[in-house]
């Protein structure tokens, strides 16, 4: 019977074991609305990259209607651990032009930046 009770406390234990940091959806880094997709923008895939020692994303916004669209925009930082950086990005709005695709970016002075996710709304 101790035995059993002795499985029973490690099996609890090692069920709370854990990996550091917040299980993030890599495969995520475009979070929009219904009503962008509706309005007719497709956003691309942020990209990473370094501009001047700091951490620079870009997404292109494609707009396939024929009139233009004012777009709301932020941008989350996240570090390795899938932690969020702060200070948040202020939203910004920005006008995709009909027919035509547009970049939008943002920059990262700190050195823990890893990853970036993109919240468009209208």
């Amino acid at each position: 019977m101790r035995f059993i009770m002795a499985c029973a406390v490690l099996l609890c234990l090692a069920g709370c074991s854990n990996k550091s940091g917040i299980a993030l959806n890599n495969q995520q880094t475009v979070i929009m609305e219904s009503p962008v997709l509706t309005a007719g923008i497709i956003p691309g895939l942020p990209a990473l990259s370094v501009d001047q020692g700091r951490k620079k994303a870009t997404l292109s916004l494609s707009n396939n209607q024929s009139k233009p669209i004012k777009i709301n925009f932020v941008f989350y930082w996240y570090d390795k651990q899938g932690l969020d950086l702060l200070p948040f990005a202020e939203p910004r709005t920005v006008t995709v032009p009909a027919n035509a695709t547009i970049d939008i970016s943002s920059l990262n002075g700190n050195l823990d930046a890893y990853s970036v996710r993109v919240h468009l709304y209208l």
